[in-house]
């Protein structure tokens, strides 16, 4: 048995040579060497002991909405939260998740207690990790206006970082620059309003996502971040790309900021599009489309 395997096998169960594709909404990626779904935070510092020991590279997801993977084999560790860590507990005016909780089940068990604050959340189809890194944000809201700390596993060390510490922005937040700290839960401070009010407010939003976004083919989501005073579907809409196709992927013609794996697309092809993108708006307009999507893997 692979000596590494076993080891990692001690603290989670694990599985070797998964294909990414299985592991992200986009349904693109080559095989990952290990996954792994730990259940306990010292089971995520056994694991961590093993990949500093054999000098692994890592990936921690959650359901994996917001990568764009390479097809080429990862040879390190993805580490997995969102079998496990989803626990929630309510306390007060304060929810406080685990990082692999879904966001939208969160938002919807928030409305029920009649807690305001994670409406603008509801519809995207992420993990609350992933929003941290990512300050993930809707309807000109975002995780910064409604997170109090943020759970960080660093230096084999558990702790509280306020989120003056976090560096949130735009699309932004410390951990992007700090690859090395894991994201294992969130306290967020939410208002108390009448449950219909809010449920209201998830319902209509709802809807308006379902009739805006392309929900039949899968997708990362919003694959640019909007440049300053513009939308990026609209610079897209306005190179002509709408409906554009390249071998299986496929720019929305629905809403022209997602791109859509409509035939078994190849990472590349989706990548050769972004790219295409990005350079006929750069000719057209002189703005630079900056990628939302992390790219993962590519050498």
């Amino acid at each position: 048995m692979d000596k590494i395997l076993e080891r990692l096998s001690h603290y989670a169960v694990t599985e070797a040579d998964k294909p990414l594709r299985t592991l992200t909404t986009l349904r693109i990626g080559g095989n990952a060497k290990y996954v792994v779904y730990p259940e306990t935070y010292v089971a995520i510092d056994g694991i961590f002991r093993v990949i500093e020991e054999y000098q692994l590279a890592f990936k921690v997801i959650g359901k994996g909405s917001d990568l764009l993977c390479s097809d080429d084999e990862f040879e390190g560790v993805v580490i997995c939260l969102d079998r496990f860590f989803n626990h929630q507990y309510f306390d007060g005016n304060d929810l406080i998740a685990e990082a692999g909780c879904s966001i939208i089940a969160l938002s919807t068990a928030a409305m029920k207690h009649g807690l305001s604050g994670l409406e603008f959340a509801s519809g995207i189809p992420g993990t609350v990790g992933g929003c941290l890194f990512m300050n993930a944000g809707a309807y000109n809201i975002c995780m910064k206006d409604v997170v109090k700390e943020v759970l960080v596993y660093k230096e084999h060390q558990l702790i509280w970082l306020p989120v003056s510490q976090c560096d949130f922005s735009y699309r932004h937040s410390i951990f992007q620059s700090n690859p090395t700290w894991l994201i294992l839960g969130v306290r967020y401070g939410l208002t108390p309003k009448p449950q219909e009010e809010i449920e209201e407010i998830m319902d209509s939003r709802r809807k308006r996502r379902v009739d805006s976004q392309p929900l039949n083919f899968p997708s990362c989501g919003s694959v640019f971040k909007n440049p300053e005073g513009h939308n990026a579907w609209q610079l897209i809409d306005g190179i002509g790309y709408r409906g554009k196709q390249l071998g299986g992927a496929m720019v929305s013609d629905k809403h022209c900021n997602f791109i859509l794996n409509v035939h078994k697309a190849t990472a590349l092809e989706y990548l050769t599009l972004i790219e295409e993108i990005q350079r006929e708006v750069k000719n057209k307009y002189d703005i630079e489309l900056k990628m939302e999507v992390e790219k993962f893997n590519w050498k």
